[in-house]
């Protein structure tokens, strides 16, 4: 093993579960071209694992072997890497808020960044590019709030909104009231409808 790999590796392993890995976040060590040669190897080896193009991230060792760092965890440090905003879908944010039961199939966040895959071992996350309306209060319950009674649509959000109302707190309320100026219409209304009479 040569000195470069070592170096990776080591600051690989200094790193919190799941941050992502790039020729160009490790430059402190070596050239482009000897790091990007460096990387590939390792992600041949096992040493790392590929998220996408260009983008590795380390697997984690544990007493029963050897796991992919946890989704939830990658996405969190791709975001603050990448200077994005990334939240939950809709969907999980409704599974999240107990407006479903049902689970998302297919693991999926919106971010203000481009669409992207990521592999994460045998797991496909999706990234999708989002509007600004749909990633205000970040994963806040009331940012939660907003993505799920969009993905629930028109027809079933003034029946979640009443669930919400008994579930959120009172500022969490007033901070779903104040998005309201950002929201497509029919939203919006829904929320004032519901969610204005609170109290």
């Amino acid at each position: 093993m040569n000195s470069l790999t070592k170096q990776v590796l080591a600051y690989a392993g200094s790193q919190p579960e799941g941050t992502p890995l790039t020729a160009k976040g490790l430059l402190h060590l070596s050239n482009r071209a000897a790091l990007d040669q460096t990387l590939s190897r390792l992600a041949r080896s096992g040493e790392v694992m590929r998220l996408g193009r260009g983008v590795y991230v380390r697997p984690i060792q544990t007493k029963f072997g050897t796991r992919s760092p946890f989704a939830e965890k990658v996405i969190e440090q791709f975001a603050t890497a990448r200077g994005e905003t990334i939240v939950s879908s809709g969907a999980a944010a409704a599974n999240a808020l107990g407006l479903t039961t049902q689970v998302p199939v297919r693991t999926i966040y919106l971010t203000s960044g481009r669409s992207r895959r990521l592999a994460l071992g045998n797991l496909a996350v999706e990234l999708r590019h989002a509007k600004p309306w749909q990633l205000g209060k970040g994963n806040a319950r009331a940012g939660q709030a907003v993505r799920a009674l969009e993905w629930l649509g028109p027809q079933q959000a003034a029946r979640a909104l009443t669930t919400l109302k008994s579930r959120l707190e009172p500022a969490e309320l007033k901070e779903l009231q104040a998005m309201r100026p950002l929201l497509p219409e029919w939203l919006a209304q829904k929320i004032s409808a519901t969610v204005a009479t609170h109290g």
